[in-house]
């Protein structure tokens, strides 16, 4: 059946009829769009509150966390003094013996693991190596528990005070010390190649001042091994390999050193020279020129490397930096051609680099008898003056 055909008036109707349906909808159209509007504007505000309120909750927790771990070592290390106030009050090893065994037993039952006999020795031995409450204090607001138990099986005090120290200037975590002690760090610095009295100054000037010395900062010998370089290889493969690992070279050079250039072009005279790596160090604001020698040190070394230090003095330090230093990394040295140089006075700094580890064994003999022989050197110095 055929539908019949709309009149012109009909569809005359049915068009006005459908504008102004159009014209109806169109107001709810105008609302939906504001409604949208507002729920994205609603949005932005809940994801900005978002993220205040989760920055808030973030930084009171680390807070927390800095209180409790602080709280705990400074109670661990109080229970192990009082330990062995109390053993020594009785004079008595197997006294000692008994006691730590029955405390740990009670504790343990009452208070878990945490408290067991095992723990408590370490406290005692926490307070023992540790014996004074305000350093103690100090370094809780920067050292954990898990920080100080790497450092109770080291022998040395001033060993233990320099990596103590350095980690909370350095805010080292836990497998940082622990890379650092196993590296014997302590050992490679020029500090430990001095007189007990001066290391001890030099600690009791870090730890009030917080400001680092070249002798804190500089080591010898540097660990290249990360390079990869083993038998025959140039000095621009040195540099590459480097290069490429800038960032494990400039942690193994330590404390607050970052990458200026490479090649760096001075002009004297219309002739070029050009330093190999040209750092910078934030701790003690001052200009480091790097030199890479694929051989041992020689004499000539030390004048090349002054030509730079005082090119760099006169044309790159900034009024608030100090003056350059100089770093000379060599596959050997002759140790009275260093002293007869006095290079210290001249701002520079001569050590060699391994790009290949020994045996710690031998690597711990051979730094051993570095520190021996300069502590000799400095002692026979002193009786000449």
């Amino acid at each position: 059946m055929k539908t019949p055909r709309k009149s012109r008036s009909q569809k005359s109707r049915y068009t006005v009829a459908t504008i102004s349906s159009r014209k109806t909808r169109s107001p709810n159209c105008l609302d939906t769009v504001e409604t949208i509007t507002h729920q994205i504007d609603e949005q932005v505000i809940t994801s900005d509150l978002l993220s205040d309120v989760r920055e808030m909750i973030l930084t009171a927790r680390q807070q927390v966390a800095q209180v409790v771990n602080a709280g705990l070592t400074l109670l661990y290390w109080s229970i192990g003094q009082r330990i062995r106030q109390d053993i020594l009050q009785h004079k008595r090893a197997e006294y000692g013996v008994e006691i730590i065994a029955d405390l740990g037993t009670r504790l343990e039952k009452e208070f878990g693991r945490g408290f067991a006999e095992k723990n408590l020795r370490r406290m005692m031995q926490f307070a023992e190596v540790f014996p004074e409450p305000q350093i103690v204090a100090t370094l809780s607001r920067q050292l954990g528990w898990s920080h100080f138990r790497e450092m109770l099986p080291l022998n040395k005090p001033l060993q233990r005070d320099f990596y103590a120290e350095m980690c909370r200037i350095e805010r080292w975590s836990v497998r940082t010390l622990r890379k650092q002690i196993g590296t014997m760090l302590y050992e490679r610095t020029a500090l430990s190649k001095k007189p007990d009295e001066l290391i001890r100054h030099e600690l009791t000037q870090l730890r009030e001042d917080d400001r680092l010395t070249p002798d804190l900062v500089f080591k010898d010998p540097y660990f290249l091994d990360f390079a990869g370089l083993k038998d025959r290889y140039l000095e621009k493969d040195l540099e590459d390999a480097i290069l490429r690992d800038i960032e494990k070279f400039l942690l193994e050079l330590g404390a607050g050193f970052t990458f200026v250039a490479r090649q760096k072009r001075i002009q004297l005279d219309n002739d070029d020279h050009y330093i190999d790596l040209l750092l910078y160090n934030r701790k003690l604001k001052r200009l480091v020129a790097l030199d890479l020698k694929l051989r041992d040190f020689k004499p000539g070394d030390k004048s090349q490397m002054e030509l730079y230090l005082r090119w760099l003095a006169r044309h790159e330090q900034e009024p608030d930096e100090s003056t350059p230093l100089g770093l000379i990394l060599c596959a050997g040295k002759k140790q009275e051609q260093i002293e007869l140089l006095e290079l210290n006075t001249s701002g520079i700094h001569v050590a060699e680099y391994l790009t290949i580890l020994p045996p710690r064994e031998t690597l711990q003999t051979k730094l051993h008898q570095a520190i021996a022989a300069a502590r000799e050197r400095y002692q026979a110095s002193q009786t000449k003056d």
